[in-house]
């Protein structure tokens, strides 16, 4: 099952905490990144699909190295809407940022001024779509979360993408 298969079906599990209103602040404030950039929502969902991507190996190896209470703390200290640089710093080292940077650079066309921009934003808004899948009564963001194991669990055989599950969720909510 795909990962916008998991988020509707977060949503529609009273078990989870997934809601209308979280995913749809997830898109606008996607919109409101490729206004304030001078983009269009494709440039976006384009940097989405390469910050998902990074984030996912990010977060693999935080569970590998570190354990499933790390990936729980930093989901829940960083996922958000707003910008956030900390976010950012806390899943990658310097080095990966410019990596990060540069991919999103060379998909996009955008400057890396922008990408950085964009970066402190989009890293805290992948990591709040992540929690959809949370349990309602649960103070893990990652015990039983199915949006989240879609995610990390993936075999990267291009299934899970975070552009496209915006795109999706877009027209599931009849904002894209």
């Amino acid at each position: 099952m795909g990962l916008f298969d998991q988020i509707v079906g977060a949503l529609n599990n009273p078990e989870q905490k997934a809601s209308t209103d979280q995913l749809g602040a997830v898109l606008s404030t996607a919109q409101q990144l490729a206004s304030a950039q001078g983009t269009n929502s494709g440039t976006t969902q384009v940097a989405m699909s390469v910050v998902g991507s990074y984030v996912r190996s990010a977060l693999q190896q935080k569970r590998a190295t570190e354990g499933e209470g790390a990936v729980d703390a930093l989901l829940r200290q960083f996922a958000g809407t707003g910008p956030n640089p900390a976010a950012l710093q806390a899943l990658f080292p310097q080095a990966q940022q410019q990596q990060l940077t540069q991919a999103v650079s060379q998909k996009t066309g955008m400057n890396a001024n922008q990408v950085q921009g964009l970066l402190v934003t989009l890293v805290p808004v992948v990591l709040n779509l992540l929690t959809t899948g949370s349990k309602q009564n649960s103070n893990s963001a990652v015990s039983g979360n199915s949006v989240l194991s879609a995610f990390i669990d993936s075999n990267n055989d291009g299934e899970v993408d975070l552009g496209d599950a915006l795109s999706l969720a877009g027209r599931f909510l009849n904002k894209g």
